[in-house]
């Protein structure tokens, strides 16, 4: 457990979203394409137009939203995740699609890291919030990046997500994980 370097976070990531299930996200992408909210949230944002445009995708995980958006004419992606297997995988997927010079991948917490990383168009978290402690923090620090658009997909607080949470975060107590699953309030 503990940190990692580029990454002070007290949640170890890398022991929940670690390289195996990197990979079996991937696959699911090469297989069906974005699914659920995800597919959504780009079609949101393909609506608006994103031509041109730089997008900061924060928890980006095995880089969907940053791949489909690159071959829709987005002109770059930073992905910044504290995961090293999604960020390996979603490295691996842009170099297979030939858009590797367009795909920039930054190890670490965005919150400490927000300091050091340019404003762009689009700023994305999708079921990001519900894995970060300090939601008001993440979001203020990731709104302060966006200059256009400001996309973000939660699990909404209601009494059975809440219930699922604390029975989740039961096992992943039980089997000494720092990670925990989070129902932020739908007031913000």
């Amino acid at each position: 457990m503990g940190s990692m370097p580029g990454c002070s976070c007290a949640t170890d990531y890398d022991a929940i979203f670690d390289d195996r299930m990197a990979r079996r996200e991937l696959e699911a992408y090469r297989r069906r394409g974005p699914q659920g909210s995800t597919r959504r949230l780009i079609g949101m944002l393909l609506a608006e137009g994103i031509a041109g445009s730089r997008l900061i995708d924060i928890g980006g995980g095995v880089g969907v939203i940053g791949h489909e958006l690159l071959a829709a004419g987005a002109a770059s992606v930073l992905d910044v995740d504290a995961s090293h297997g999604y960020l390996a995988a979603a490295r691996a997927e842009a170099e297979r699609r030939g858009l590797e010079t367009r795909a920039e991948y930054r190890y670490g917490d965005f919150v400490e890291l927000s300091g050091e990383i340019e404003p762009a168009d689009l700023v994305t978290l999708d079921r990001v919030l519900c894995c970060y402690a300090d939601w008001e923090a993440l979001v203020a620090r990731s709104t302060e990046r966006a200059r256009r658009i400001y996309a973000v997909v939660y699990p909404t607080d209601r009494w059975w997500v809440r219930a699922a949470a604390r029975l989740g975060n039961a096992g992943l107590a039980l089997f000494r994980q720092s990670f925990r699953f989070h129902v932020h309030p739908n007031r913000a």
